[in-house]
């Protein structure tokens, strides 16, 4: 009878937990679309999805035509964003494969946790980083070659997020590849197979649904970055793909459109809501994408 009241007691704060986590993301997801349709009750949705013209602080004295075309913002994300995955996937995967399969257990204890405490500096630290650091020696070598670099640029703001998003893609991975059967790398080195072969041909393909969780956690976490990029890269909403210019993103407007004291009736402030819409199907998006590739690879690899 105990067992079965403890049993009952476990299943009801289960399902309570689930229940609240479920309300929650259920809530979350109800009042980011019902601002967002309110947004475009009152602005053309085609204008805004389509639009190459961001300026909302301009809306504000006139009627808001052409003031929210969300096109340089989704650019400038982007563009941050595969600056940023372009340092930090190669170099995680390649570090996580060098701890799990060449490093030394000694050298391993040792790498790992100093790598690993990348992920908890603040990322408020990692902006006085690109600010002082970053950001001057890219000004310094643009210049060296005459070309014409921003105090504030994309490049400055994705090489700095690449560095923070490190430990994440590495720390995954090599979870993964920790967790790979020993059979596997039997098998290719009784077939003769080089370690870097095995490496290659044998442990990277068979590791293929666990990295591509960890390349998405790491598209998630650059995606939603805002401090680095506020102080990296600023607020211009330049519709741009050079790395060198100033740039904004999703999160950075978001963050700046409701800042301090603001009525949520002007299309200005529920435009934050519309960007977060936009953001939120992005990310939903390549969600399903990465579950439908990480099914495939399973059912070819279990």
């Amino acid at each position: 009878m105990k067992n079965t009241k403890t049993e009952r007691l476990i299943l009801g704060a289960a399902f309570l937990s689930a229940g609240v986590a479920f309300l929650t993301t259920l809530g979350i997801v109800l009042s980011l679309v019902g601002e967002a349709g309110r947004f475009f009750s009152l602005y053309n949705p085609a204008d805004f999805f389509f639009g190459t013209n961001w300026s909302p602080q301009s809306a504000a004295y006139g009627d808001g035509r052409g003031a929210f075309g969300a096109v340089p913002v989704l650019t400038g994300t982007l563009l941050i964003t595969a600056i940023a995955l372009s340092v930090a996937l190669p170099i995680g995967v390649l570090s996580a494969l060098y701890l799990s399969e060449y490093a030394h257990p000694r050298a391993r204890n040792i790498l790992k946790p100093l790598l690993e405490v990348l992920a908890g500096i603040p990322t408020v630290v990692y902006g006085y980083f690109a600010v002082t650091t970053i950001s001057p020696l890219i000004k310094q070598f643009g210049a060296n070659f005459g070309l014409d670099v921003s105090s504030e640029s994309a490049l400055a703001a994705g090489l700095t997020m690449g560095i923070m998003i490190i430990p994440y893609v590495s720390s995954l991975s090599d979870d993964v590849f920790s967790a790979l059967p020993q059979t596997l790398r039997d098998g290719s080195y009784a077939l003769g197979a080089l370690k870097t072969e095995t490496c290659l041909r044998v442990i990277i393909p068979a590791a293929a649904p666990g990295l591509i969780s960890a390349f998405i956690l790491a598209f998630s976490r650059a995606i939603g970055e805002t401090m680095i990029v506020l102080m990296a890269a600023g607020l211009s909403a330049n519709l741009t793909l050079n790395p060198l210019e100033s740039v904004t993103t999703f999160t950075v407007q978001i963050s700046g459109l409701l800042t301090g004291d603001q009525e949520f009736d002007s299309p200005k402030t529920l435009s934050a809501f519309a960007l977060g819409f936009v953001l939120f199907l992005t990310t939903l998006t390549l969600n399903a994408i990465s579950v439908h590739i990480i099914r495939k690879y399973r059912n070819r690899y279990d």
